[in-house]
C-alpha cells in the first residue's frame, strides 16, 4: 500500500476545519445529517449537487448555511418557466457612445450558485447551464469568461409537484456529482426544530472558511491513496451497471435502458478519496465506495418502462448491483 506517510498530520488539519464547517451549519441545520455531509464531500470534490425533497425539508436552508459559512460569493435563482438564459448567464448591451459592447454578468459568477426548483425553467435555460457545470466558463458572443473557483452549482427540485415543471436533460442531470433524496427528522429533531424557529432572531452562520482553504482541502484529498484493487472494484460496479448479467443479475436485464456513464466512474473514484479523507484516513476503503455509490450512481442510470411498472427504483438496482459485485 503506497500511502503518503506525511499526509496524517495534513488530514488531521483537514478534518479540524470541515469540523468547524459542520459545527457552524448545525446552527441552522437540525438533524439531515447525511445531506450536510455530502454536501461537504460535493465541495471538497469540486462537484455539483442535486437535491430532492418534499418543501419545507430545508434543502435551501442548508445551502444558504453552507454559502454563509464561507467567505465565498453567493448566488439565488427562482428557477421559473419565464426565465431566460440571459437571466442566468448575463448578456451584451451595446454602447453606443462607443459603438463596442460590453458585458453583463449574471448570477452565475458567483462561487455557490443556487438553483431554487431547477426543474421549473425551460430547456434553453438548462442548456445554458451545461457549459458552466461542465467546463466552468461561460460563452457570451464571442468572449469566453471564466467562472471563479471554487464553483459549485446546488440544485434542487420538488418530486411531487409535475404541474409547470420540465424533465431535465440526461446530459445535464449527468453532471451533477451527486443526487440527493432528502426525507423526514424524526421526532427529536423535528422538536428542536420547532424550538429553535419560534425564537424571535433566526439563528445565523458566521464565515468560517475562505475559498482558498477549500482548495486546501481538495489537495489534502488529491493525496488520499487508491489502491488497484479498489480502483477495479469501482469499475466493476459502474459496468455492472450497463451489463448485470456479467455478476449474475439477468433479471436486471429488461429493467435498465442505459446503465452509469464514464463521468460516473470518474465521479465515484473522487468521491470516495474524499470520503475517505473525511473520515481521517489516507487510503480509500470498499466501503467508502459503497457508502457514496447510491448518491453517484441513482440519476445514471435510465430504467426501462418495465422497471417503472414494477416499481423497481435506480436505488433498488443499485442496491442490488452493490449486493452482486465481488468487494476485494
Amino acid at each position: 500500500m503506497n500511502v503518503d506517510v506525511t499526509l496524517q498530520p495534513d488530514l488531521e488539519r483537514a478534518c479540524a476545519r470541515v469540523r468547524t464547517l459542520r459545527e457552524e451549519i448545525a446552527k441552522v441545520i437540525v438533524g439531515q445529517d447525511p445531506m450536510v455531509e455530502r454536501l461537504l464531500l460535493a465541495l471538497i470534490a469540486d462537484g455539483h449537487v442535486l437535491l430532492e425533497g418534499l418543501p419545507g425539508l430545508a434543502k435551501t436552508t442548508a445551502i444558504k448555511a453552507l454559502a454563509g459559512a464561507l467567505h465565498a460569493s453567493f448566488s439565488r435563482v427562482q428557477f421559473t418557466p419565464d426565465l431566460l438564459p440571459a437571466d442566468l448567464v448575463g448578456t451584451q448591451i451595446y454602447r453606443p457612445q462607443s459603438g463596442d459592447f460590453t458585458i453583463r454578468q449574471g448570477p452565475i459568477f458567483a462561487q455557490l450558485v443556487l438553483a431554487d426548483e431547477i426543474n421549473r425553467a425551460p430547456a434553453k435555460v438548462q442548456s445554458a447551464l451545461l457549459e458552466a457545470m461542465q467546463e466552468r466558463q461561460v460563452t457570451l458572443g464571442d468572449r469566453t469568461l471564466p467562472l471563479p473557483r471554487p464553483f459549485l452549482v446546488l440544485a434542487t427540485q420538488n418530486p411531487i409537484e409535475q404541474e409547470g415543471t420540465y424533465t431535465l436533460p440526461e446530459a445535464q442531470v449527468d453532471r451533477f456529482m451527486l443526487k440527493l433524496r432528502i426525507g423526514y427528522p424524526d421526532r427529536a429533531q423535528e422538536r428542536e426544530i420547532m424550538r429553535r424557529m419560534s425564537r424571535g432572531t433566526p439563528p445565523s452562520v458566521q464565515p468560517v472558511l475562505t475559498p482558498e482553504d477549500i482548495l486546501d482541502l481538495r489537495s489534502v484529498a488529491d493525496r488520499v491513496y487508491v489502491d488497484a484493487r479498489v480502483e477495479d472494484y469501482i469499475v466493476d460496479l459502474v459496468l455492472a451497471t450497463r451489463s448485470p448479467a456479467s455478476v449474475k443479475l439477468d433479471r436486471l436485464a429488461p429493467l435498465i435502458r442505459y446503465g452509469a456513464s464514464p463521468r460516473a466512474t470518474i465521479t465515484l473514484h473522487q468521491a470516495s478519496r474524499v470520503q475517505a479523507m473525511l473520515s481521517g484516513r489516507g487510503y480509500v476503503t470498499p466501503q467508502d465506495v459503497k457508502t457514496v455509490a447510491p448518491d453517484v450512481l441513482r440519476h445514471r442510470i435510465h430504467l426501462s418502462w418495465e422497471a417503472e411498472a414494477r416499481d423497481v427504483t435506480a436505488d433498488d438496482v443499485v442496491r442490488d448491483v452493490l449486493a452482486a459485485v465481488d468487494v476485494p
